[in-house]
């Protein structure tokens, strides 16, 4: 997250070597499907133990999920397809949220036992047949994934990205202020406060900030893939 964040910098910084203050008219950023997913698996699947997997096939104006669970020797993978309604990005607020779009279906399951398979099928058609609801946003609710508002699903990314003091510094400087899909990538909207990120250069030198990017071949778990 702390190299998005920087990479977006940089590429406004050599937009704008004169500007001051905050930038007035904001400005799109594309990111890859690829960077999106890893930055799933780094700040959401590495710090909840029982999901196995977290990662999204991205399309115009709407996204699938894909979430493999472990629990108790059933192994799950649901997928659901979701709208993004909104995302933030700023030092006090990383929040991501989404409306449901479609009903949580089972991809693939391997279950411990018969009666495993019998309550998951019952417990499906109960939630979308007898309730006319899904039990998507409680499962992730109770992995304390997410948190449902309203009916959308609010992926608040503060409990883990507060933790780090270098990233909090770095997101004072830059205002996500909405994003929208397209096919194969996220295109993020914002500015940035260039007089903060000058004040930071004169201060001590930022690593790598006037290196070429990394090619795009070169995928880490945290790259950023800015086109």
């Amino acid at each position: 997250m702390q190299t998005l964040i920087s990479n977006i910098s940089k590429r406004i910084r050599q937009v704008y070597q004169r500007a001051e203050g905050f930038i007035e008219d904001e400005r799109e950023f594309p990111l890859s499907q690829v960077f999106l997913n890893a930055t799933f698996q780094r700040f959401v699947t590495d710090n909840v133990k029982m999901l196995q997997d977290l990662h999204a096939d991205l399309h115009d104006d709407w996204l699938r999920l894909y979430a493999t669970l472990n629990y108790n020797g059933l192994d799950i993978t649901l997928t659901v397809d979701l709208k993004l309604v909104q995302m933030e990005l700023n030092k006090t607020t990383q929040l991501i949220v989404f409306e449901q779009i479609s009903d949580t279906k089972v991809l693939d399951a391997k279950y411990p036992n018969i009666f495993y398979k019998w309550g998951v099928k019952f417990a499906l058609f109960f939630y979308q047949k007898v309730l006319n609801d899904d039990p998507l946003g409680m499962i992730l609710e109770k992995l304390n994934v997410i948190k449902v508002k309203d009916d959308l699903l609010h992926l608040d990314l503060n409990r883990w990205l507060g933790k780090s003091r270098s990233i909090i510094e770095t997101l004072s400087k830059v205002h996500v202020n909405h994003a929208t899909l397209r096919e194969a990538e996220l295109v993020v909207i914002g500015n940035v406060n260039i007089a903060a990120l000058f004040s930071k250069m004169a201060e001590e030198r930022i690593e790598d900030w006037d290196e070429e990017p990394e090619s795009d071949s070169e995928v880490t778990p945290i790259q950023q893939k800015i086109k």
